[in-house]
């Protein structure tokens, strides 16, 4: 299976999330940053009403730099622009809708390193741009710098809403059911030094959970630094050290969690959609009679769906093509095992604190440990590499399209192959999943030696 997730042609700014690259840098300079906002600014700057536009930001240094840029560019096309601070970015979607915003914009690299950053765009409905919207801002980009700019007593104001926290706060206490609480559960929580690290512990706190949290002292520099989702070590040496019952760790803009049992154990996307799909089913909850996700989905959470009778309808790796097929399947449960986890009776995009809430629920509701709550399947044998190229195709190679074939063939439809390139830099991922652990190496190793020979 081939899962070509390289930018199209056309796309010279907007990746598969949006706009991202090293602060101060090619797309992320501050002029290149104006005119993203005028040009994001003559694109929804629709009808006779005055127009708004909402942004919020993670906790990187460039992030200082970038907010005013953005704001300049927007009031210069004739949008108020409200300024909203660190938020998660599951929180700016919800808040684009609330402050009935013409456009919401959240600033942040994610899960990358702090000398990263990028811009999240969501319309009026809460959800993530077309890729059709995209190229249209892209090329109004490429106008003179002066076209489209509004008349001097048409130009925009900013202000900053101080109580945009305290609105989300509420919000994802609002998803959680109210005849449950978190009183005696102690929980790990891991913000990542990032957006989330003043609201998700006021979350749980209010909930009624004992909170110990590591991950909350963000100074521009160690966002997702030796914690958070893509670090879970850390939220796991805590659970041991409190005696937890649960660890939960955002990454830097908290739209995806990881979690631990109380044995440190890491429980991923695919358990976390396992167990709330399962409870949702047996309540009559759980809308399409399936879950979406990714080719990246282990087929062991295939198979448990399959015994309850439900379905997993895949597609290629990225959010906001999980969100669309929700959407035209009516489902409401989609997501990926990174733990970007989108329940649309509650939020338009990944939101990592009102998943942990959702696995929460469950844990309270059925009153057993988490290891027992949250361990639904057993995962296939599953194997994932990246191999660097520098130009060129390898998968056009011949001989790498045979080894593909081979592993393919020695599964022999008790296994797959997933062979897709990175939207977001020159690698090659190569991942094997199979009930023999032994076909699972040798397919990657030997796809990985033919594209390693290809690429010379």
């Amino acid at each position: 299976m081939r899962g070509d997730e390289a930018k199209t042609p056309e796309r010279e700014i907007f990746g598969t999330d949006g706009v991202r690259g090293l602060a101060n840098a090619g797309a992320m300079t501050p002029a290149n940053i104006l005119r993203i906002g005028m040009a994001a600014g003559r694109v929804f700057r629709r009808g006779e009403h005055r127009h708004r536009v909402v942004i919020g930001k993670d906790t990187r240094l460039s992030g200082y730099m970038i907010e005013p840029a953005l704001t300049a560019g927007f009031t210069a096309a004739g949008m108020d622009v409200f300024l909203l601070g660190p938020l998660p970015t599951p929180a700016m979607a919800m808040l684009t809708r609330s402050l009935r915003a013409d456009i919401g914009v959240m600033i942040s690299a994610s899960h990358n390193p702090y000398h990263d950053n990028g811009i999240k765009f969501f319309g009026p409905d809460g959800y993530k741009l077309s890729d059709d919207v995209e190229l249209e801002i892209e090329r109004l980009m490429g106008d003179s710098p002066d076209v489209g700019l509004a008349e001097a007593q048409d130009l925009g104001r900013a202000k900053r809403i101080e109580d945009a926290g305290a609105r989300y706060i509420e919000f994802a206490k609002g998803t959680f059911p109210r005849h449950l609480s978190l009183e005696g559960l102690r929980v790990v929580l891991d913000c990542a030094n990032g957006a989330a690290y003043k609201v998700a512990p006021s979350v749980l706190w209010e909930l009624g959970a004992d909170v110990k949290t590591i991950g909350v002292a963000p100074n521009g520099y160690n966002i997702n630094r030796g914690v958070g989702s893509t670090a879970p070590k850390a939220m796991q040496e805590a659970v041991e050290e409190y005696r937890a019952d649960i660890g939960i760790a955002l990454d830097g803009d908290a739209d995806r969690v990881i979690i631990c049992d109380e044995k440190g154990r890491i429980i991923d996307g695919d358990q976390m959609m396992a167990t709330v799909a399962a409870h949702w089913h047996e309540r009559g909850r759980l809308r399409g009679g399936k879950v979406i996700s990714t080719i990246m989905a282990n087929m062991g959470f295939e198979k448990y769906l399959e015994g309850l009778g439900l379905g997993l309808t895949r597609t290629k790796v990225g959010d906001r093509y999980v969100v669309e097929a929700m959407r035209e399947s009516e489902a409401n449960i989609g997501g990926e095992p990174s733990g970007h986890v989108i329940l649309t009776d509650y939020a338009t995009t990944g939101d990592g604190l009102i998943t942990a809430l959702q696995v929460l629920a469950v844990v309270a509701a059925e009153d057993k440990p988490v290891s027992e709550v949250c361990n639904r399947f057993k995962p296939f044998p599953s194997l994932l590499e990246n191999v660097h190229y520098k130009a060129g195709d390898p998968l056009d190679d011949k001989q790498v399209k045979k080894a593909i074939e081979e592993a393919e063939a020695a599964f022999n439809g008790k296994g797959r192959v997933v062979i897709r390139k990175s939207g977001t830099e020159p690698v090659i991922r190569v991942m094997a999943e199979g009930e023999d652990e032994t076909l699972v190496r040798r397919g990657v190793k030997d796809i990985v030696a033919a594209l390693e020979e290809a690429i010379g």
